[in-house]
């Protein structure tokens, strides 16, 4: 069922048995999970079925770390979230993302990766992807490197623009026991006297009207940056001074450039996009476990990209869709236009790219770059803060302190240097670093010439991490906060690590997972 808060009261929807706050990808799951359970379910989401400018103002924020994006247009507010300009990147974190490793201060998560198996299996299908866990279609070719230097995984896409759009969610919408409510933006969760539980939860319109809620249990899926504000400014899950520290990006960056020993070869061997079944497939690269445990690195990555130079033909798409992701408001008629040069820029991508790869695209042979994803190791210095300056409902508005630390940059040098020992191992070529590395004035370089995101993945993580210690971490291994048996945090924000592999996967399989867990809870 469906309300718009704008427009009718929410009687008779005032007290359900779980209240989820965010119609993203976490909530939107979450939500399906819980279908045919039972339980009444309230779907918060701030905005309406599309871009609105007075709603996305409160996603207002200001930098203060390293340089990133505008913040108000880090994230979307309305039905189906970021999701709306998600590039379709789907792969699972690698069991050593799971793990403590004694190299890299704060990580370990309380779950291992096969505590997520069923659950990555489950998100697949929801995406209409096949079960091939970061190897590749069928048809991929062995690791062209020694793997014990560097092994290669893949990405698949889904390149289903408007899955989690509200036309597209007519499964709950139509569901009795499942009701959305538009234009609903949480401004305060409230606790019990005893401080145990949340008691209530104060909604309002962008215009000020105002409802309370009183929830058996809450869920926060509004992402890695507004879950931390949400808990900030309600006061609540901080007592050890957690709450928004560890904030993780997948930092994007140059990472030099590649040279073939013979182009041809060099292309059919490292194929940068292929398809099988009609779904798409990205290679990447990263370092193998054993390199990552003799080097004491991070599980970061790369990929291949022929270089972009400016003024040229071969940026022309980038440019455009640039323009359209960035700066054009994201409407429905937006994401329309910017999904179809997305898709002209894919079909140059896959015509164009085999030949710049081999050096014979009428482009002309200009090198080959390598693309840095990066793994950031947690860092709690790393922080989401509340401003003095407040959005038009009265909720604090957000700073954001990014840092990096020496080991996200040397991990991805030592993992490049990895490569070029491959290379030439098998005479492929040679690969050579980037001159900023070995500038120590610079933690870190953008390059908007070699990603059309050239500060990072949008990827807000860590800043209500997971953990089994209330003084190190916000939720629990369930994604409960700790402390308030009724109060849990789903989505990016919980990540202990980040590893290399984009998180919208992982987000769905802990929504799914944390499903599980509420339906037990009923049952028992």
């Amino acid at each position: 069922m469906l309300r718009d808060f704008e427009k009718h009261s929410l009687n008779g929807w005032k007290n359900p048995d779980v209240c989820i706050v965010g119609a993203g990808a976490a909530g939107i799951s979450l939500a399906r999970g819980l279908k045919d359970s039972g339980l009444e379910v309230l779907l918060l989401e701030s905005g309406g079925s599309d871009y609105e400018k007075k709603t996305q103002a409160m996603a207002q924020g200001k930098n203060i770390g390293y340089d990133y994006y505008n913040l108000e247009d880090a994230r979307l507010r309305f039905f189906g979230g970021t999701t709306a300009i998600w590039g379709g990147r789907c792969a699972e974190l690698d069991d050593i993302d799971f793990e403590e490793r004694s190299w890299v201060p704060h990580s370990g998560w309380p779950i291992k990766k096969a505590d997520l198996n069923d659950y990555y299996t489950q998100a697949r299908s929801m995406l209409e992807l096949p079960e091939v866990p970061n190897n590749g279609p069928p048809e991929a070719k062995p690791n062209p490197v020694d793997p014990k230097y560097v092994d290669v995984a893949y990405w698949q896409f889904d390149d289903q623009f408007d899955r989690f759009t509200l036309r597209k969610c007519s499964d709950l919408a139509d569901d009795t026991n499942i009701r959305i409510v538009l234009h609903a933006n949480v401004t305060e969760l409230k606790m019990n006297k005893a401080k145990s539980a949340i008691e209530t939860i104060e909604i309002s319109t962008a215009g000020g009207k105002r409802e309370t809620i009183t929830p058996k249990k809450v869920i926060l899926a509004t992402g890695g940056l507004e879950n931390p504000r949400i808990l900030l400014a309600s006061n609540i899950g901080n007592e050890h001074d957690q709450v928004g520290r560890y904030f993780m990006e997948h930092p994007h960056a140059r990472g030099g450039l590649i040279v073939p020993a013979d182009h041809d070869k060099f292309s059919d061997l490292f194929k940068v996009y292929s398809h099988h079944d009609g779904i798409r497939y990205g290679m990447l690269f990263r370092p193998a476990d054993g390199l990552q445990k003799d080097k004491k690195i991070l599980n970061t990555s790369f990929s291949l990209r022929p270089s972009r130079h400016e003024g040229r033909n071969q940026v022309f798409y980038s440019r455009i869709y640039n323009r359209l992701r960035h700066k054009m408001a994201p409407t429905r008629f937006g994401r329309k236009l910017w999904s179809i040069v997305k898709r002209a820029s894919r079909f140059a991508q896959s015509h164009v790219l085999p030949q710049q790869m081999s050096g014979k695209g009428k482009f002309g042979a200009d090198g080959i770059y390598s693309v840095i994803r990066a793994e950031q190791a947690p860092n709690p210095d790393s922080r989401v803060v509340l401003s003095q300056d407040k959005d038009a409902l009265g909720v604090p508005k957000i700073k954001l302190d990014w840092k990096f630390s020496d080991l996200d940059k040397e991990s991805a040098k030592v993992l490049l240097e990895a490569f070029d020992c491959g290379l030439k191992d098998r005479g492929y070529g040679k690969s050579v670093l980037a001159e900023w590395f070995d500038d120590k004035s610079l933690e870190w370089q953008h390059d908007p010439l070699i990603s059309n995101h050239d500060k990072g993945g949008f990827h807000h993580m860590g800043t209500t991490r997971m953990g089994k210690d209330p003084k190190k971490s916000v939720v629990n291994a369930d994604c409960q906060v700790h402390g308030v048996k009724n109060l849990y945090v789903v989505g990016s924000s919980v990540f202990t690590t980040s590893g290399w592999a984009n998180p919208t996967l992982t987000i769905l399989a802990l929504s799914l997972r944390l499903a599980d867990h509420l339906k037990a809870q009923k049952k028992a």
